[in-house]
């Protein structure tokens, strides 16, 4: 009987368990767990490897079958800027080092999510000597491209490019991703697998609207839902704008989900920009909200709103739609293979105050889900199981193991 798989998954500079909605948590740290916990159950063995943080977890917790998650300690203080974690990678790859000495593990491959990790997932690979894949999730370069924000160091896309260029295989979750990879970073294009995010269709799913606002002490008010880290790349300011504009007898309720302790001057100034547009009673800031609770959000909501500039994917619109809420999303990500059918809600080409507040208009006038909607919009999200995505990992693994074993380059 053969051995099981044995991968080494690297997330440097955020621990899966993270709250999510903080500065460093967002749709990466449900795409490792996710797919670390699809792979245990299919046999394969995996080691999640990030920071020891505040507040502590365990040095290794289980994360379910065959999946566990190890903490790193590094040194690092809490609420440093993420481009002073370079400093401290050193620490971390012989942390991992050390960690698997000393169990006497051998892995089989290497996955590293975010630059940051890729590092230290190239350096182990060099001690290794196994195969790396690697998934960035943002892109220093296209940030930089769209100009909203602060500006990404040329630290970070130096080294984004020099990983491009030794990665054995590249992780886009998007064709439009792969794009950019390759105009900006001049990236082989035969290197990079496009394989979109996925959505636990057990966790999302349809129930009752009003079972789910009694539960969460709302209303009968219209209610607009935006989830997501207070990023200016996310376009709150844009949403509580086109808010300004539905001054009327029933203004709707926006429920905003995201920011942590250190996002406190960002909610302050959104908060006095919904003051100066008066629409600061129609808007409550609730914080960063566990990912189980968050189904009773999206059933609640009449709507759910991503205006974003950019997107390396765009999770929230599935699992939106996976719970039957329509969704209202700039072109950006996915979005466009997502939202095909107006059924699911609307694409727009940009996030304008006026743009918005014509979609959510249009919305909230409509009497109810017509037959059939729901049912469109949760068959949408059904293409993105997690099973069906693990599956497209587990090839690009096996490709890579195979061709490792046949001495093949990548790149042939």
């Amino acid at each position: 009987m053969s051995e099981p798989l044995k991968i080494a998954m690297l997330s440097f500079h955020s621990c899966p368990l993270g709250m999510l909605g903080g500065k460093d948590t967002g749709g990466m740290n449900v795409y490792i767990q996710e797919l670390a916990q699809e792979l245990g159950r299919r046999g394969t063995i995996v080691d999640i490897y990030t920071r020891a943080h505040a507040p502590e977890h365990e040095p290794v917790i289980r994360l379910g079958q065959n999946v566990r998650l190890i903490h790193i300690e590094t040194g690092l203080d809490e609420g440093i800027p993420k481009i002073a974690y370079y400093s401290y990678r050193q620490k971390f790859i012989c942390g991992v080092e050390q960690f698997r000495n000393s169990a006497n593990i051998r892995y089989d491959l290497i996955h590293s999510h975010y630059w940051l990790s890729g590092l230290a997932g190239k350096q182990l690979q060099e001690w290794w000597h196994v195969p790396h894949i690697l998934m960035f999730h943002t892109l220093g370069a296209v940030k930089n491209a769209i100009g909203i924000g602060a500006e990404e160091p040329e630290l970070r896309i130096e080294n984004e490019r020099e990983l491009v260029e030794s990665c054995e295989r590249i992780v886009a979750a998007t064709a439009r991703e792969k794009d950019d990879l390759i105009h900006y970073y001049s990236a082989a294009q035969q290197k990079i697998a496009v394989i979109p995010c996925g959505v636990n269709l057990n966790l999302f799913k349809p129930m009752n609207k009003e079972t789910a606002r009694l539960e969460l002490g709302l209303d009968h008010q219209k209610i607009i839902l935006f989830v997501g880290r207070l990023d200016p790349l996310k376009g709150l300011e844009q949403l509580l704008k086109a808010l300004a504009m539905l001054r009327g007898k029933e203004m709707p309720l926006l429920i905003v989900i995201g920011g942590d302790e250190y996002s406190e001057s960002k909610i302050q100034s959104l908060q006095e920009l919904a003051a100066g547009l008066k629409v600061q009673d129609s808007q409550r800031f609730l914080g960063a909200v566990a990912q189980k609770k968050l189904p009773l959000f999206y059933n609640a909501a009449d709507i759910c709103i991503m205006p974003s500039y950019y997107e390396s994917f765009g999770l929230v619109a599935l699992e939106s739609l996976a719970c039957g809420t329509p969704i209202i999303a700039t072109d950006v990500g996915n979005m466009g293979n997502i939202i095909r059918h107006r059924e699911a809600g609307f694409l727009i080409n940009d996030n304008s105050p006026s743009v918005v507040a014509s979609r959510i208009t249009e919305l909230l006038s409509q009497t109810g889900a017509q037959p059939g909607e729901a049912v469109q919009r949760q068959s949408v999200a059904a293409q993105y199981s997690w099973n069906s995505v693990t599956d497209m990992v587990v090839q690009e693994y096996s490709m890579l193991l195979a061709r490792q074993r046949q001495q093949i380059p990548v790149s042939a």
